[in-house]
């Protein structure tokens, strides 16, 4: 009997498979899926289609090198190079439209520049630029090895402009990414139903799907809907951790609201005073980039004053692995992460003994695909707020939640700095999602657990 696990690779696998070329797994008898939390969104990307300026750009590049090298002479390869790299960088500009000077990445609907004349006359410059590099190099073919890879790559950046040429096919959804330097013209499924029923009727084996956060109710439905495993048996395991007595949680009543200008100051300060009381030993985890530089900001103002000690590290000002690792070698520190450290980071033991979340981590409204499941969701009679927004930030909220207990000897506050968890009704529904950890009512009880944590940590005399 074989087995294997991996996402990225299945899905991966899946998409070589489509194509007729090339297997990248071997057969299997049973299939086990560990964090299948993260299924549905990888398939999402894999099953998606994109279009991104830069690889036309570097395609150009390594066509004029290739050709000037192996084949000089034999077809206008600077012509044709330089010909495909204004093609990208017009495509670029017209998805841009007015925006000149954009900082990070900035999410299109495709309705507000797919249909434009001329983002339309410039993806089909593009897509005819690509088909005639295509046709020259079909023609030296022979020459290197060079010369069919590259034929294929512009047959797929031609194929990928007729693909965003026409209509969008029912079920998917299109945005358009505009950066720096790049413009990304994206077609996706609303999830992977269709996909995975196909797997499961064409493979008949073992598939099983593993993960501390899968939903809260029975039947998983968050995870097994979007999935199309409807009729999958489910599983719930209760957690070998002792919640009550090692691990607290407090969410304070008298706060900004997340929408108000004054919160992220508010959570830094917050933060502040927790992290001082247990000297360091702490995340603060964002939903947003914005507020990741807000917050990082003011807490390294606050430490200043204070004269604390303490050390801030930001995500962004250095790689992910670099800043864990400076964490863990410099107990007195604080780190501020968003979305990349909400998951995926094991910190065992007293090094982290604070988690500080910014808000409730509900989807994005405005992001396209959210939008396009909302509208699905609508158009069925069901209310998008309580079937997707809730679950949804229930599972990132205890994803969040989960970095701080890892081993059952851990001890922890978490604090939630989003006073909707305990005002509002769906707040039930959330704090029900979260382990269950003993609730404190004020800021004061909070401190006095990270007193008790910070004296417990201290070498005995």
């Amino acid at each position: 009997m074989s087995w294997w696990s991996t996402t990225t690779c299945f899905f991966a696998d899946l998409a070589l498979r489509e194509t007729g070329i090339a297997e990248l797994l071997p057969s299997a008898d049973a299939v086990i899926f560990d964090e299948a939390h993260q299924l549905a969104e990888a398939g999402v990307q894999f099953l998606g289609a994109t279009l991104a300026t830069g690889q036309v750009i570097d395609f150009s590049r390594d066509l004029l090198a290739a050709g000037l090298q192996h084949a000089r002479g034999l077809a206008p390869w600077s012509e044709l190079a330089g010909a495909c790299d204004r093609a990208a960088r017009d495509l670029r500009l017209a998805a841009a439209g007015p925006l000149r000077e954009v900082r990070g990445i900035v999410k299109l609907r495709w309705q507000e520049r797919g249909e434009r004349p001329e983002f339309v006359a410039a993806l089909q410059a593009l897509g005819e630029r690509s088909r005639e590099a295509c046709e020259a190099l079909a023609t030296v073919s022979e020459i290197a090895p060079d010369f069919p890879k590259l034929q294929e790559r512009a047959r797929q950046l031609s194929a990928r402009a007729a693909t965003f040429a026409v209509e969008s096919a029912p079920g998917k959804v299109r945005w358009i990414d505009i950066g720096p330097q790049q413009a990304r013209l994206v077609e996706s499924p609303l999830d992977i139903r269709e996909a995975m029923r196909e797997q499961l009727e064409s493979h008949p084996k073992a598939w099983i799907f593993t993960s501390a956060t899968l939903g809260a109710d029975e039947k998983l439905r968050w995870f097994t809907e979007p999935t199309g495993l409807d009729d999958a048996v489910t599983l719930r395991v209760g957690s070998p951790f002792d919640y009550p007595e090692h691990a607290r949680v407090y969410v304070p009543r008298v706060f900004p609201r997340p929408n108000e200008p004054g919160h992220p100051v508010s959570v830094a300060r917050l933060a502040a005073r927790l992290a001082q009381s247990l000297d360091g030993r702490t995340f603060v985890l964002t939903t947003t980039l914005r507020a990741l530089q807000q917050i990082g900001q003011e807490l390294q103002a606050e430490f200043e004053h204070s004269g604390a000690g303490i050390a801030v590290l930001v995500q962004g000002t250095a790689p992910k692995r670099q800043l864990m690792q400076q964490f863990l070698a410099q107990p007195r520190s604080v780190l501020v992460g968003s979305q990349s450290f909400w998951e995926g980071i094991d910190v065992p033991g007293e090094a982290l003994q604070c988690v500080v979340i910014d808000k409730l981590p509900f989807p994005p409204p405005n992001d396209p695909l959210v939008e396009a499941r909302v509208k699905r969701l609508e158009a069925e009679g069901r209310n998008a707020f309580n079937e997707y927004f809730v679950p949804e930030a229930a599972v990132a909220l205890k994803q969040g939640a989960g970095r701080l207990i890892r081993t059952e000897n851990d001890r922890g506050l978490l604090v939630v700095c989003d006073p909707r968890l305990v005002s509002m009704g769906y707040g039930r529904r959330l704090l029900a999602a979260l382990p269950p950890m003993t609730r404190l009512n004020t800021e004061a009880e909070a401190v006095g657990w990270l007193a008790e944590l910070r004296a417990l940590s201290q070498p005995s005399a």
